[in-house]
């Protein structure tokens, strides 16, 4: 239908709600960290709400969805609690050797986290991520093989 044809409400424009954030299929594993970031964005979204012009219905829009998916994470997290030991497992911190494109050997070291709290930039991936899931339940020396590369096990933390 043209927009010609959609009649705007009384003083704005017209408007859509916006779809659900789409929520993952996997189990919700979270750290302690991840359950506290969680929380903690339920909390900010739920003060927005209390604060929220009623006339804003964009905003209003933004928040509920927003508070939606984080109320749904934090009503289906799962603690677990690091377990220090010898095999990868959710929770540990990971180096791995690799080569790069030029053959050079190189260490990268991240923290293996449930998939809100996951940040590559910052050093950690999720537990589903493919490099994750394939040196999980791995011990120091063991090689994998991630996208065609080899991958070995080097610290377990």
């Amino acid at each position: 239908m043209s927009v010609a044809f959609v009649k705007e409400p009384e003083g704005g424009e017209a408007f859509e709600n916006l779809p659900d954030r789409p929520i993952s299929p996997h189990t919700n594993f979270v750290t302690p960290e991840g359950l506290a970031q969680i929380e903690a964005e339920v909390a900010r979204l739920e003060k927005e709400v209390a604060s929220l012009d009623p006339a804003d219905k964009a905003e209003d829009s933004r928040i509920g969805r927003d508070l939606r998916y984080w109320a749904a994470r934090k009503n289906t997290a799962q603690l677990v609690e690091p377990k220090a030991g010898d095999t990868v497992q959710f929770g540990s911190t990971v180096t791995v050797v690799r080569e790069d494109e030029s053959g050079k050997e190189t260490r990268q070291t991240f923290r293996i986290v449930g998939e809100d709290e996951a940040d590559p930039h910052k050093g950690s991936i999720s537990y589903v991520a493919p490099l994750a899931r394939a040196i999980t339940g791995k011990t120091i020396g063991d090689v994998v093989e991630v996208n065609g590369n080899e991958v070995e096990v080097a610290e377990i933390r």
